[in-house]
């Protein structure tokens, strides 16, 4: 059964979970709505989405320098100074800042993508598409999953987590969430690599020789 963006909007009015929790779990309930609020209880992402709401203004600021080539600065909130001094908090709070200077994500979450970067992206893929031979009438649809495809290299919660591919970094904080008892959110970070963004020389080998040989 094909899933629409209204059964998921109206499963997400349901239950409170995620935008993408719940696409999943129509998908694997086939489209039927009370099966697939089970399947989100039961997975307990219904009772993480209501600690969703709740505000996380504790936590911890980490820092993680890489080789001496790349730094990373993380900000990850929790409700209470006392889970901020959770080991396990802290340690989500280091994989997370591990994860960025790994994969390099631009966002924590696609929300904070700008809109209009994505309407250029989505142009510059149907022109791709176009090109290929691609026949129009299933070129949307390749954009699209080429869009989400782009979501998920540069979106932090949607990266697969470096030390588990298996669960993305959004499923990670859903599962400490779950576990700790608390919201948790990942605030903002920053990276810094060595060199970034700085034009570097390019020194042509041949044009080096014929120099060194006129000035003989």
């Amino acid at each position: 059964m094909s899933i629409t963006a209204a059964m998921v909007k109206e499963l997400r009015e349901k239950t409170g979970a995620g935008m993408m929790d719940c696409k999943k779990a129509l998908t694997e309930t086939d489209g039927n709505m009370d099966k697939a609020v089970e399947v989100l209880r039961e997975k307990g992402l219904a009772a993480v989405a209501k600690k969703a709401g709740r505000i996380a203004a504790e936590g911890l600021v980490e820092a993680y320098i890489h080789g001496g080539r790349i730094g990373v600065l993380v900000e990850v909130n929790s409700e209470t100074d006392f889970v901020a001094k959770n080991q396990e908090f802290k340690d989500f709070v280091k994989d997370v800042a591990l994860q960025v200077a790994a994969a390099n994500p631009q966002y924590v979450s696609r929300d904070q993508v700008d809109q209009e970067m994505i309407e250029k992206e989505k142009e510059i893929l149907k022109k791709q598409a176009l090109n290929e031979g691609k026949p129009e009438k299933i070129v949307d649809k390749m954009v699209e999953g080429r869009i989400e495809k782009f979501y998920k290299e540069i979106c932090l919660l949607e990266q697969p987590f470096v030390k588990n591919p298996d669960v993305t970094i959004g499923e990670l904080l859903t599962e400490k969430i779950s576990k700790i008892g608390e919201n948790i959110t990942i605030r903002r970070f920053t990276r810094y690599e060595v060199g970034e963004g700085i034009e570097k020389k390019e020194e042509n080998f041949a044009e080096e020789v014929a120099k060194q040989i006129g000035n003989k």
